[in-house]
């Protein structure tokens, strides 16, 4: 924040003098975008169509049978290779019992950074890109 600081003034002066906190919240909205953009090149090459699907299907903790029948899939290998493992190796979602990965309890979740990706970009996002996303 501190390169941007004169931006970050300057949108608090022209809030101010427009009394309206619009330019401030495009500033902010900005900045937090352009941090969010920084981390895409990492995430977004392991987004295959079937990793989004996962990712729009987790609720809580979610078993491995709970995940499957969301999808409405039921060959448990596939499964696993194209929509488990590869949200795991990307850090998409958790186990929730990492050290025990093959115990009938494991449950997954969706990790805080996805979290705040997924919000991240309902709250920056247009309706039309919203509405075009996966």
């Amino acid at each position: 924040m501190h390169e941007h600081q004169h931006d970050y003034y300057r949108a608090i002066q022209d809030s101010t003098a427009q009394t309206d906190s619009a330019p401030f919240i495009e500033f902010m909205l900005g900045m937090m975008r352009a941090a969010i953009i920084v981390f895409t090149p990492q995430v977004a090459p392991r987004l295959t169509p079937q990793v989004m699907r996962l990712l729009q299907v987790s609720r809580g903790r979610m078993s491995r049978d709970q995940l499957q029948a969301a999808l409405g899939l039921k060959d448990r290998k596939s499964f696993r290779d194209r929509y488990l493992r590869p949200a795991l190796d990307a850090g998409l979602i958790a186990m929730t019992l990492p050290d025990k990965p093959n115990s009938r309890l494991q449950q997954y979740r969706l990790t805080a950074a996805t979290i705040a990706a997924s919000e991240s970009f309902f709250v920056t996002a247009t309706p039309q890109q919203r509405a075009d996303s996966p």
